[in-house]
């Protein structure tokens, strides 16, 4: 059996949130770069893409090849960009969601190579989540840094040691345990781009603790 809604609700929910979401994107002239690579983690990747879309932030899915980049489950997502053809300079941050095997062709990809040492040299904020915290682990980018990961990569991270927190801020750097601190990722990530109060603002909205 079907509930009928009232549709004058519906128009002002939709009506409130729609103008709370141009509020917030009005401020912000953020631009993030998200690297997506086969196997990557979807929750992880399009979570955080849609909270800073949100915010107003523009965030562009580059790709290591291809029209498509797919998900460690299996999902195909368009890419705006192959990674090849993206440079830094206009970009206020890079994010690199994790998954397996996603986050080991992360590591072997030369543009994700070149762009990370880009970022790094110009104290940009760089983002990682899930495993992936272990790519920049391997090119030191990670050394006296507080960070969290997924465990199980030890052997990657050269003797450096994570905490088990879902997220974690350190100089430039954000992050992420796993899957499941996919919005507390998010927001740190909002807070480093100066979007901290327009960001629990939106989690109101969203039900997000």
């Amino acid at each position: 059996m079907k509930f009928p809604l009232e549709s004058s609700k519906i128009d002002h929910y939709s009506m409130k949130n729609e103008q709370c979401y141009r509020n917030i994107g009005a401020k912000n002239m953020k631009k993030v770069l998200l690297i997506l690579a086969d196997g990557f983690e979807e929750i992880e990747a399009l979570g955080t893409a849609d909270v800073l879309r949100r915010l107003g932030v523009e965030v562009v899915l580059a790709g290591l090849g291809g029209e498509f980049a797919a998900g460690a489950h299996a999902m195909k997502i368009a890419v705006d960009v192959p990674l090849a053809q993206v440079t830094g300079d206009d970009f206020d941050a890079v994010i690199l969601p994790g998954g397996m095997p996603g986050s080991a062709n992360l590591d072997k990809d030369p543009d994700v190579d070149r762009l990370l040492k880009q970022f790094a040299l110009e104290n940009k904020l760089i983002a990682a989540i899930c495993a992936a915290p272990f790519v920049l682990a391997k090119r030191g980018l990670l050394d006296g840094k507080v960070f969290t990961m997924y465990p199980g990569f030890d052997h990657e991270l050269g003797g450096l040691r994570y905490t088990s927190n879902p997220a974690e801020v350190s100089g430039n750097t954000v992050t992420g345990k796993g899957p499941g601190a996919v919005f507390a990722f998010a927001r740190a990530v909002a807070e480093k781009l100066g979007l901290g109060s327009e960001c629990a603002e939106l989690y109101k909205g969203m039900f997000i603790e």
